[in-house]
């Protein structure tokens, strides 16, 4: 070996510095490599969320919930499966317990977190939290990162406001406690910004004090630093090969080494072997996701599993291909919108969850066109609510009627003919849907009925938040793509986060975490922070393992 660590963590996502933490805390050396030239994965982009149940920011609000409770939910939405290792029972059962634990760890070294005060569970089913289980990073600044501020990705909000704060600003329009949202964050902006601060929120914010507890702790970090191989001696995982300047440099980890480079959703190669009619192009994943690690570990014997899942996510590509994608769950789920295929046909609830979405999508596509699938919507939408990311009203981009990105029609049948959908089967579509909304049911998919519906339509929308009719001219549609945030399967692993081969043993001093994972969640994410939550978790857990081994 050219040097050697006690442990080593390829990749810079949610669980790595999590795992980092722990095991300085236990006194032992850790080097973190990241192959791309920013810190932070696809969490700094994300909304860094983290699923945990039973944690102590409910139990401090006076908020009811149990590990039996929990895992009651998890039996029902996630179930038990041959084709979902990594969803195990006994793994489910580790991670409601240890979740709880890491949050506490994360607290005693310094990082402020904070739960969205209503962010309800996904599904309805025995053991679900109508209050939500999230737990997410207090506003931080990035600045005391120093020189490296300019090293850890980008965050998808650049506003100084937490983000069930960032839910509020649209409404701005219609609601005075909306307008007393907007005026505390500028307060705070222009406040935090005469005192030198660069307040970060999200994701962001969350890999930011990540990155500010792990340099302090001593834990070394190198970016443009990616792992090429594996070092196997005597059937025991004991460092890394990287290839730098054209030739190999060999790390050696005493104690183990934690992968937790992403999924592959950025590998058009490896969609294609493994979840066929999908592609990079639809991905709001970082750059680096592109599963080389799972490919290493399966080189060197790991079992992999749940490849065919992805953490699926409705998504617009406007004109430009900026980096970030605009996600359309939120903007679907509002009252004057329906999804329907390219023959015009209602087939979704479109209130669902960003998986269930995305997964009808793909489903819907294998009987009829439906990727893309058109977003149908009127005027009053349009002067109601946000649209891929542009604040609400009837001005748009002229970029997005000349690339036809935004289709308008004076009618249906006009709108239909823009988009080549049936006209008739469209305005059969509408009128039906429209039938509900005045009844105040939708018979056909039962959107509204869920406590999480409601939650992601317009709380100002009576009487029902999501249900309204879709009739005021001119009208418009925009194509949605299944996209992703990551995908969902990868290398085995089990309670203790050890990584597993085909027969179930143990490849001693391998760890994983994160999307190079087969989820605990399996093919479901039973609420917001359903994948980071798990990173962080088996993050902790590997470290815990990898001290007392």
């Amino acid at each position: 070996m050219n040097e050697t660590f006690d442990f080593v963590v390829v990749g810079s996502g949610g669980g790595s510095m999590c795992a980092a933490l722990a095991l300085r805390a236990a006194g032992k050396s850790v080097l973190i490599l990241e192959k791309t030239d920013l810190v932070g994965g696809t969490t700094a982009i994300s909304g860094g969320v983290m699923w945990i149940p039973d944690n102590r920011f409910m139990k401090s609000e006076g908020i009811h919930d149990s590990p039996e409770q929990a895992i009651a939910y998890l039996d029902a939405v996630v179930g038990d499966h041959d084709d979902t290792p990594g969803a195990s029972r006994e793994r489910r059962r580790a991670y409601v317990e240890q979740a709880p634990q890491m949050i506490d760890f994360l607290v005693s070294q310094g990082i402020r977190l904070r739960r969205i005060p209503s962010w309800p569970d996904y599904y309805a089913a025995p053991g679900e939290s109508v209050p939500g289980r999230t737990v997410v990073s207090e506003l931080f600044d990035i600045n005391r990162l120093g020189e490296w501020k300019s090293r850890l990705r980008p965050g998808f909000l650049p506003l100084a406001a937490n983000l069930d704060e960032a839910m509020e600003l649209a409404n701005f329009k219609r609601s005075w406690g909306s307008k007393k949202v907007i005026a505390r964050v500028i307060g705070r902006t222009i406040a935090s910004r005469l005192a030198g601060k660069h307040l970060a929120t999200a994701g962001q914010a969350l890999q930011g004090q990540m990155l500010h507890a792990a340099l302090k702790a001593g834990v070394e970090l190198r970016v443009n630093a990616g792992a090429r191989q594996l070092v196997v001696e005597d059937g025991r995982v004991t460092g890394v090969v990287l290839e730098t300047n054209g030739a190999e440099w060999r790390i050696g980890a005493r104690c183990g080494v934690l992968i937790n480079a992403g999924g592959f959703a950025r590998n058009q190669r490896m969609l294609d072997r493994y979840i066929p009619g999908t592609s990079t192009e639809w991905s709001n994943t970082a750059r680096g996701d592109t599963g080389e690690m799972i490919e290493e570990g399966l080189r060197i014997g790991a079992a992999i599993a749940q490849m065919d899942e992805r953490i699926g996510s409705p998504m617009a590509l406007p004109p430009g291909n900026p980096p970030v994608k605009p996600g359309m769950q939120g903007d679907i789920s509002k009252p004057h919108t329906i999804v329907v295929d390219q023959s015009g046909e209602r087939y979704m609830r479109e209130s669902s969850s960003y998986m269930e979405i995305a997964r009808a999508m793909r489903a819907r596509d294998t009987k009829v066109p439906a990727v893309p699938s058109w977003m149908v919507l009127d005027s009053q939408y349009l002067g109601k609510y946000m649209l891929a990311g542009t604040m609400p009203g009837s001005k748009k981009p002229k970029q997005w009627f000349e690339e036809q990105f935004l289709r308008r029609g004076d009618t249906l049948e006009a709108l239909a003919s823009a988009c080549n959908m049936d006209p008739a089967r469209l305005r059969h579509s509408v009128e039906r849907f429209n039938g509900f909304v005045r009844k105040g049911r939708d018979e056909d998919f039962h959107r509204g009925d869920h406590a999480y519906d409601q939650w992601l339509g317009d709380s100002l929308h009576q009487p029902s938040r999501t249900l309204g009719t879709i009739e005021q001219g001119p009208f418009f549609a925009l194509a949605l793509y299944p996209g992703d945030v990551s995908t969902y399967g990868g290398l085995v692993t089990d309670v203790h986060a050890r990584v597993l081969r085909e027969d179930g043993s143990v490849i001693p001093g391998l760890y994983a975490t994160g999307t190079s994972t087969a989820s605990v969640m399996g093919r479901a994410s039973p609420g917001a922070g359903g994948s980071i939550g798990p990173s962080f978790t088996w993050g902790y857990v590997a470290a815990r393992h990898a001290i007392q081994a």
